[in-house]
């Protein structure tokens, strides 16, 4: 994964995510939206195959607080998840 900011201002940011695809990005723009501060979050991939995803995330404070928060709290629900899924399989 490599990330290469392509627009930075203290509300808003751009991001280019070479390395991750729509579920990464949508996971993330969906646990963005949970956040308050969020104004605006969304991303895009010009063409399927070989695309690159751009995120852009507008906030009311700081845009990479923002995407840092939510990325923290994606953490903790994989870490959750990986658990579960763990605890299920020795269950086997």
């Amino acid at each position: 994964m490599e990330i290469k900011i392509i627009e930075e201002k203290k509300n808003r940011i751009a991001l280019e995510l070479k390395g991750l695809g729509h579920g990464f990005c949508n996971a993330l723009v969906k646990e963005l939206y949970n956040d308050k501060d969020t104004k605006s979050a969304g991303y895009h991939i010009d063409h399927p195959l070989i695309g690159v995803p751009k995120l852009i995330v507008e906030s009311k404070g700081d845009a990479r607080k923002t995407i840092m928060s939510a990325i923290k709290r994606l953490q903790k629900v994989n870490d959750s998840f990986k658990k579960e899924i763990i605890k299920s399989i020795k269950g086997i």
